[in-house]
């Protein structure tokens, strides 16, 4: 649990984020489909940068570790994309930025709510009182601050979990990969239920959140407090073995310690069965039987040396190059995997980024660009809010179903699973858009914690299955490692 803190600081930080970057940028001046182009920059960023990030952490010499500089050093770019959001107006226009402008010309009688576009309003007087347009200002510099500090959220929030999850899987042993993957799926479910928990709250009613600045300034600073208390958390549970006595076991402390350990693990694997996940067919029993005869002392030396972590020697240099040949040249199993794992997070990715402006939008008729006193305007808010609640219901599914996806994957096998999973969740957000209900906001948020706690567990939890293996998939009686 405590390796796994890190990840639920990260989905403190994600609930802010897809809760209120989107409204944060609509209130400024910036399109919709401008807006998808900032939600890009980071993926598209990532997928240059990460896999470096990844080689640097796999050859990093640090004494600290390997992945734990790493975590750190995200987890600073998280911390500065958690300031400049909330504060990317502000600073704006302390260097210049012309603020949003509202000159009504209202009676006492109507001195509620007024609109924001221009038009007649009736009172309850049946008095009718004409309201001048709201005029958004120019904010290019809160604007830049704001686009800014999504960026590096959204990309250090992302790429800090792959370090994280590598953690994990480096200090335990193969046997717990599935409960380590499990846990750390319901610690990220548990973090982001009380992130958007917090969100849902209206902290403009509060004193904190008039002492902090406002309700997503609130949110913003409490999850700040709560992303450092949770990164301590796990870069002090447990100690990394440094790349050199990786490389070199026998510079161990104990190296008589060190070779018992060999000894039993290859006794382990000679008369222990590999745990099977449902994932592979009769190719997975013809490829064990396989194995098994082509195993010798040297060999099964080498498995040991993968499967446990302690002694593992970490993998050759990579280089952007090779990166991208892998995208092209993979073994089928890996290939079928890695394109289902994408069509996935495209569909995720198109619920989590929006749908707080589709609750505010399309369920609360509201408008984001309306004057801050505006019927629309504070309808659009209570959808925003209300949506946070709805994420949190999808977070709260999330860890559910994660407690309980590894008797599901034994039982019914990896495939059913994976791909029940999914339905679900296409079939709640078809019933979502059609609705656009409340109640339809609560319920089919469910689904979306289904499709992401299988996102966070299946591809993974198959890769790993295949490196433990030794191999990925025999086809016409070739390996491919």
């Amino acid at each position: 649990m405590r390796i796994s803190m890190a990840v639920t600081g990260i989905e403190f930080s994600y609930a802010a984020e897809t809760a209120f970057v989107s409204p944060t940028l609509l209130k400024i001046g910036v399109e919709h489909q401008h807006m998808t182009l900032v939600w890009a920059l980071s993926p598209l960023i990532g997928f240059f940068v990460t896999p470096i990030l990844g080689s640097l952490s796999d050859r990093c010499p640090f004494k600290f570790g390997r992945r734990r500089p790493f975590i750190i050093l995200l987890s600073l770019g998280v911390l500065l994309g958690l300031i400049l959001v909330p504060n990317g107006e502000n600073i704006g226009l302390s260097l210049g930025d012309i603020p949003s402008s509202q000159n009504f010309t209202v009676s006492s009688l109507s001195a509620h709510r007024t609109s924001a576009v221009k038009h007649l309003i009736t009172t309850n007087s049946t008095e009718t009182v004409p309201i001048q347009e709201y005029t958004v200002g120019n904010h290019p510099w809160g604007i830049f601050f704001t686009v800014l500090g999504t960026i590096l959220l959204d990309f250090d929030a992302d790429a800090c979990q792959s370090p994280a999850r590598a953690y994990l899987l480096d200090v335990t042993i193969p046997e717990d990969h599935a409960r380590g993957l499990s846990t750390f799926t319901i610690m990220a479910g548990l973090g982001g239920t009380l992130g958007y928990a917090m969100g849902g709250i209206n902290w403009d009613a509060t004193t904190l959140g008039v002492l902090l600045g406002g309700h997503v300034k609130a949110v913003f600073t409490l999850i700040t407090i709560i992303f450092i208390i949770c990164v301590t958390f796990t870069v002090t549970s447990f100690k990394e073995i440094p790349l050199q006595l990786l490389e070199t076991p026998s510079q161990l402390d104990d190296e008589q310690t060190g070779i018992a350990l060999l000894k039993d693990e290859r006794k382990n694997i000679l008369e222990k069965p590999e745990i099977s996940y449902g994932s592979l067919n009769d190719e997975s029993e013809t490829q064990e039987k396989e194995s098994e005869e082509r195993k010798n002392d040297e060999d099964t030396r080498k498995v040991v040396l993968q499967k446990t972590p302690s002694l593992a020697p970490p993998p050759p240099d990579a280089n952007l190059m090779l990166y991208l040949k892998s995208i092209i040249y993979m073994p089928m199993s890996l290939l079928r995997l890695c394109l289902t794992n994408l069509f996935c997070w495209m569909a995720h990715v198109c619920y989590s980024l929006y749908f707080t402006d589709f609750v505010g939008e399309a369920v609360f008729d509201g408008v984001p660009t309306a004057a801050e006193d505006t019927v629309e305007r504070i309808r659009y808010e209570e959808g925003v809010r209300f949506g946070c609640w709805g994420m949190a219901m999808y977070s709260l599914s999330c860890a559910c179903y994660s407690m309980i996806i590894e008797r599901l994957i034994k039982k019914f096998g990896a495939k059913r699973v994976y791909v029940t999973g999914l339905l679900i969740y296409s079939s709640g957000m078809f019933l979502m858009a059609v609705t656009k209900h409340k109640i339809g906001v609560i319920l089919f948020s469910w689904t979306a914690g289904i499709m992401y706690s299988t996102l966070f567990t299946m591809p993974y939890l198959l890769v790993a299955h295949y490196h433990a293996k030794g191999v990925v998939s025999i086809k016409k009686n070739k390996i491919y490692r």
